[in-house]
């Protein structure tokens, strides 16, 4: 699913890193912004409407605010008129222009949210940019625990009561870092990973067993939350049998999809006496080695076929004596 954002969102998230102000159009703070491009839009001023994109934020500049302002007081009117007839998530004027009178009178009449950003043109559109492919990327949501473990982010998953909270909290005694417990939600990023965060609510805290409610914040310190990591890897932990199927070598590769992207998973079985927060420090390090092109398993089958062939090619050599 695609999340939803509300231009109040936007305010309310970004009001003072973007220099965001409201100036009209405060009766439409819950439209609804579905796309993540935005629009400047520069010949539609002139009065020409075709394959106008008023679904995106509207963004107008220098350029934009300097054309309208040079036009007779009557054909900015009309133009600006039916430029409020279209449904229009908001505008936003930036550089800290004055705003024209007659964009103040039709954002309310058409209760199109006006604001206004001190900000240049390009840094804002490039902030903004940045905020909306965040929020309107492909969104699911999972459960389990996320982690960032020397920096990869590891999604720990299994069943209800398997020991995933305790594994956690000895990675958090190791220097690891928290990202979300219990409800993740996983995002696409512009660049086709995923990326994991834990809802604003519940954001650091953790449920254990016997403990209840705690906050990681407050007990292991800043140092030891993150907001949110990048998923490279996933692990889950199952309950050990004979019939668990596991891979001892590692040649094959597993992966778990979401929003399709395939994220390499391992099986963790559980027995008594193992040290899983050690395990999972290994799984991490290992699959960093991996992404760097280095795969341990498959490098030793390379070199025992290569020294199985040599073997067979020195017994076919004709016997000397």
């Amino acid at each position: 699913m695609t999340a939803a954002l509300t231009v109040d969102q936007l305010v309310k998230d970004k009001a003072f890193e973007f220099q965001l102000e409201f100036v009209a159009g405060q009766g439409g703070r819950n439209s609804v912004v579905t796309v993540a491009e935005i629009n400047r839009p520069g010949i539609t001023l002139t009065g020409f409407f075709d394959d106008f994109r008023n679904e995106r934020i509207q963004i107008i500049g220098k350029g934009e605010h300097s054309y309208l302002m040079s036009l007779p007081a009557k054909k900015r009117s009309t133009i600006l008129t039916k430029y409020f007839e279209f449904n229009i998530p908001c505008i936003i004027i930036t550089r800290g222009l004055a705003v024209i009178p007659e964009m103040i009178k039709l954002s309310e009449k058409a209760n199109v949210p006006l604001l206004t950003t001190s900000l240049r043109t390009t840094q804002f559109i490039a902030k903004l940019n940045d905020y909306l492919q965040e929020k309107l990327a492909k969104m699911t949501i999972v459960h389990g625990v996320l982690v960032d473990v020397y920096g990869l982010g590891v999604l720990i998953s299994g069943e209800s009561g398997i020991g995933k909270s305790e594994c956690t909290l000895e990675l958090l005694k190791r220097g690891h870092l928290l990202v979300a417990d219990d409800v993740i939600e996983l995002r696409q990023n512009p660049g086709g990973g995923l990326v994991g965060a834990g809802q604003e609510i519940i954001r650091h805290h953790m449920e254990v067993r016997g403990l209840g409610i705690i906050d990681i914040r407050m007990l292991f310190g800043i140092g030891a939350v993150l907001d949110r990591t990048q998923v490279e890897l996933v692990v889950n932990l199952a309950d050990w049998n004979e019939s668990l199927e596991i891979d001892r070598i590692g040649l094959e590769e597993h992966y778990h999809s979401y929003l399709d992207v395939n994220i390499p998973e391992i099986t963790i079985p559980i027995r008594p006496g193992r040290n899983i927060a050690v395990l999972i420090e290994v799984a991490a390090m290992n699959q960093r080695l991996k992404n760097r092109g280095h795969h341990a398993a498959r490098e030793l089958n390379r070199r025992l076929i290569k020294l199985m062939t040599q073997n067979k090619s020195e017994d076919k050599k004709p016997n000397e004596y």
